[in-house]
């Protein structure tokens, strides 16, 4: 073999080595950063999507009661094993905190379970070595409400350790007593409409931030370096301001007798203070204000990067220039249009303190009751599927965008 041929193999090994160690390289520096996101996003992610759907209360605290309904038909009585099965259950919780999120969990499927459950656990022990209908007649004795269907209909309806009850309820749906899927009442169908009035106010929060934004990232991008720059400082000096403080900076601004009433009733707009707290429209306009920046950052990038000869080319051609503005220059800037309009929207789904603070009961948002069963109800089994409804309509609606930007690239 030449020494020419020689040389090209080696060569060619000496490449391919040099593109290995350039890749690892490249995946060693990103390596951090993809733990990062692991540890940080991905994780609690699939932990909430697993608590959406998990229900371990009742099958941890009543795994024998369980096993006992598991061919129950839920329209009969219970058989009477199933009573000897929940007193020899609550006798073997080892803490009485055990017996209480028990408790708590059957409540929200029957009112009354809490009560009835704890009652019964604190008269334990009933006797001993009584049989099954025995121990049926003692816990009648003790509360008559164990003849109540309900309450074995939840322990049976929740005696698996998953369940979609919880998914079912965060879309208006639930299980019925014997395992078929219907809609709750008229009057319980609360989540949707909650969801839908999430996705309004997020649009019209966006519409309002992208009519406001798109001429000012405009006219930046038509003014000198130094003087934009200059001034996308003040475009960002919101972000160095906590968001609960610029919340009730609005809060003294929009009351009754704040700067803007005092404002609009200087100039003789109004003839009476207007209500702009605690509604719809000082959500609107604190959501504004936090979020257009979000808008004017994508904007700014794209109409940086069109060249402003395009537009002169257009009207030197003939074309009115604000046919041509319209035509020649805005369809150039439809990717900043996307990506602010998307990130504000996401952003705005998922906004919590400004609703809670400024608007009223019908201005609070999916997140606000996300919070409410963390906090107060705790129920983290609804409020992880509430957040995972949240989820999947994020990911529908960027789903929906990619698909829109694809038709748009291919048609272009």
């Amino acid at each position: 073999m030449s020494t020419a041929v020689l040389d090209t193999v080696a060569l060619k090994r000496s490449l391919v080595r040099a593109e290995a160690r350039r890749r690892h390289s490249a995946i060693a520096l990103t390596l951090p950063l993809l733990l990062f996101l692991a540890v940080t996003l991905l994780v609690p992610i699939g932990a909430l999507l697993v608590r959406a759907v998990e229900n371990p209360e009742v099958a941890r605290s009543l795994p024998r009661t369980g096993e006992a309904l598991a061919g129950w038909d839920r329209v009969s009585a219970p058989p009477a094993a199933a009573f000897a099965a929940v007193v020899g259950d609550l006798g073997a919780l080892a803490e009485g905190s055990d017996a209480g999120a028990l408790a708590r969990r059957l409540n929200t499927e029957a009112s009354g379970a809490r009560s009835l459950i704890m009652g019964t656990y604190r008269a334990l022990p009933l006797g001993e070595q009584l049989k099954p209908e025995e121990v049926r007649q003692k816990m009648l004795e003790l509360d008559e409400r164990w003849g109540d269907l309900r309450y074995w209909q939840a322990i049976a309806k929740n005696a698996s350790r998953w369940t979609p009850d919880y998914l079912l309820t965060a879309v208006d749906l639930r299980r019925t007593p014997t395992g078929a899927l219907d809609r709750v009442e008229p009057e319980q169908r609360v989540f949707g409409r909650i969801l839908l009035r999430t996705f309004e106010i997020s649009f019209v929060v966006t519409v309002i931030c992208l009519l406001l934004a798109y001429p000012l990232a405009y006219w930046l991008s038509t003014l000198p370096a130094r003087r934009a720059n200059m001034l996308m400082i003040l475009v960002l000096v919101p972000f160095w301001t906590s968001i609960l403080v610029r919340v009730a900076a609005w809060i003294v601004l929009l009351q009754r007798e704040g700067l803007v009433n005092k404002t609009l009733m200087s100039l003789s707009i109004l003839g009476e203070p207007a209500t702009l707290l605690f509604n719809r429209t000082g959500v609107v306009i604190a959501m504004v204000h936090i979020l257009l920046p979000f808008m004017i950052l994508p904007l700014y990038s794209v109409m940086k990067s069109v060249p402003p000869t395009y537009l002169r080319a257009a009207v030197s051609l003939g074309s009115a220039p604000l046919a041509a503005f319209f035509k020649v220059y805005v369809p150039q800037t439809w990717p900043g249009v996307g990506a602010g309009s998307l990130l504000v929207f996401i952003l705005s789904i998922g906004y919590y303190v400004t609703p809670a603070l400024l608007g009223g009961a019908d201005d609070q948002m999916l997140s606000y009751y996300i919070a409410q069963y963390t906090n107060v109800d705790i129920n983290w089994g609804m409020a992880c599927a509430l957040g995972a409804v949240l989820l999947a309509a994020t990911l529908l609606l960027y789903g929906v965008y990619r698909r829109v930007v694809k038709a748009e690239l291919s048609l272009g």
